[in-house]
């Protein structure tokens, strides 16, 4: 289990997170928030590259920073963005991050088949990663992630730049990889965390807005949110969330606290939770109480 204990994080007169109090347990978390909400900041505490101002972060009980390698050991992490050497095979660049990470010799060549084969690179581990696409790219770093076996498996916008394919294959691998490890994802695609996660983490004001289920979530806009063809006179308080077209038509998706005549109710989604929660309060919408 891992605990963020009344966390609270400063650069200088700046705070990125204040008061962050949240439990990990076995499962898929994501993490959803707009940019400068304290996302990367929580990531970077998480995996020890930053520290708290205040408060702490446990794992089964014990400060994470007195627990330093050993801590670190059961740590697979996916940096938005990670490095690799172009001329290098999957095969090559994992046998050399297992070097870094201490894996037994012994194990590393079993150790990196089998993830070959997990993230479906099987037939592709000896080919220069120069010519991979950006998801084979994403799934070497799935690889090197689960080097190690690890507990606790972080994610930093790890489907950004796939093609719809590649994310389905990818939300599919996560779901196979948390049957018996927490995994926290940090990303903007909201249908990602939708599909995938157990619970659903939003900070606002550099604060835990929630942490919930993503049917609970939606669950507070249920009778709230509806659609109307556009040019429509709405003359209740709302909050435009979009449009779509519908045939030759284009609806226009609304949350209103009382829908006004001729709109359809719709369920609600993640994506309109988010728009919703994150609004521009300087915006040209009249916002609602939910």
């Amino acid at each position: 289990m891992l605990t963020v204990d009344h966390v609270t994080k400063k650069y200088g007169s700046f705070t990125a997170l204040e008061g962050l109090s949240l439990t990990f347990g076995q499962g898929v978390y994501g993490l959803l928030a707009p940019n400068g909400a304290g996302k990367t900041t929580l990531i970077k505490m998480l995996t020890t590259l930053l520290f708290p101002t205040s408060g702490q972060i446990l794992w089964h009980g014990t400060d994470i920073s007195a627990l330093g390698a050993r801590y670190r050991d059961i740590i697979g992490y996916l940096p938005q963005q990670f490095g690799y050497y172009r001329n290098d095979t999957p095969r090559q660049f994992l046998r050399y991050l297992a070097a870094l990470k201490g894996v037994p010799r012994a194990q590393t060549e079993r150790r990196i088949d089998e993830l070959l084969a997990l993230v479906s690179l099987s037939g592709a581990a000896d080919q220069k990663m120069k010519k991979f696409s950006g998801g084979m790219l994403q799934r070497v770093g799935i690889a090197q992630a689960m080097l190690n076996d690890p507990k606790l498996l972080i994610l930093d916008e790890p489907t950004a730049g796939l093609d719809p394919k590649e994310r389905v294959r990818f939300r599919n691998l996560i779901h196979s990889l948390a049957q018996d490890r927490i995994i926290i994802l940090s990303t903007h695609i909201v249908s990602d965390i939708e599909t995938i996660a157990h619970q659903v983490v939003m900070l606002r004001d550099h604060r835990l807005y929630c942490c919930e289920p993503p049917q609970s979530i939606c669950g507070g806009l249920l009778g709230k949110v509806c659609e109307l063809p556009a040019g429509a006179t709405v003359t209740v308080p709302h909050l435009l969330l979009g449009e779509r077209q519908d045939g030759g038509d284009t609806l226009h998706r609304l949350i209103c606290e009382t829908p006004p005549p001729g709109a359809r109710i719709v369920t609600p989604t993640l994506e309109d939770v988010f728009l919703y929660v994150y609004q521009d309060e300087e915006g040209g919408n009249a916002s609602i109480p939910v």
